[in-house]
C-alpha cells in the first residue's frame, strides 16, 4: 500500500455494507489506520460482520479491544505517538495522526509551548509507562497541555482505561472520516 491508500478520505466512496462484504484481507486493509499500527483489531472484528452502520462497526471494533489481553491493549496505547513528539518532528507520523495534530494546532507551538508539552509527555510516560493519548479533535493545544497536566494526578489504572477510551474516540472520528 502506498501512503495515499490508507488515508481516511482515500476510500470515501466506501459504504459500511460494501466493507462488510469484503474478504478479510481487504477489510483489514480498508480499516488500516483506524487503530494506530494495530491491524489485529480489524482482523478480529471481521468475523462479526455484517455491519449495518458505522455505529455497529465501531461497537464491534471496541468489543475486540475490550476482549484483548492487557498486553495487547498496552501495545496499542504504546503504538500512539507522543503529541508534538519525535515522530512529528521527524515527519514519521501516520497521515491520520499528522492531520489530527495539525488540526489541534500542535504544529504551531511556540518554542516555550513545545518545551512544556514535551516535558509533560516525558513526565507522563515516566509516571505511567506509556504515552499520553487523547482524541485531539476539537481541542486547542492549550487544552491538550492542561489535560496532560491534570491527568498526571491520576493513578495508572485510571490512565490505562482513559487512554483506551480516548483511542475509542479517535477510532470513531477516523471511521466517520472514512465513511463521510
Amino acid at each position: 500500500m502506498n501512503a495515499t491508500t490508507h488515508t481516511p478520505t482515500a476510500h470515501a466512496h466506501l459504504t459500511v455494507q460494501a466493507l462488510s462484504a469484503l474478504p478479510q484481507a481487504d477489510f483489514v486493509a480498508r480499516l488500516e489506520g483506524i487503530f494506530e499500527h494495530s491491524p489485529w483489531i480489524a482482523e478480529r472484528a471481521w468475523s462479526r460482520r455484517p455491519f449495518a452502520s458505522v455505529v455497529e462497526l465501531h461497537a464491534a471494533l471496541l468489543a475486540v479491544l475490550d476482549a484483548a489481553s492487557e498486553a495487547e491493549q498496552l501495545a496499542l496505547i504504546c503504538a500512539h505517538p507522543e503529541l508534538a513528539g519525535k515522530e512529528a518532528e521527524e515527519g514519521t507520523l501516520t497521515t491520520a495522526s499528522t492531520g489530527e495534530q495539525r488540526g489541534a494546532g500542535l504544529d504551531q507551538c511556540s518554542k516555550e509551548e513545545l518545551h512544556r508539552l514535551r516535558s509533560l509527555n516525558k513526565a507522563y510516560r515516566q509516571r505511567f509507562g506509556f504515552p499520553f493519548v487523547v482524541a485531539v479533535k476539537g481541542l486547542s493545544r492549550h487544552q491538550i497541555m492542561d489535560s496532560v497536566e491534570a491527568r498526571l494526578a491520576n493513578d495508572r489504572a485510571t490512565e490505562f482505561k482513559r487512554c483506551l477510551l480516548e483511542i475509542g474516540k479517535i477510532a470513531r472520528f477516523r471511521l466517520d472520516a472514512l465513511f463521510a
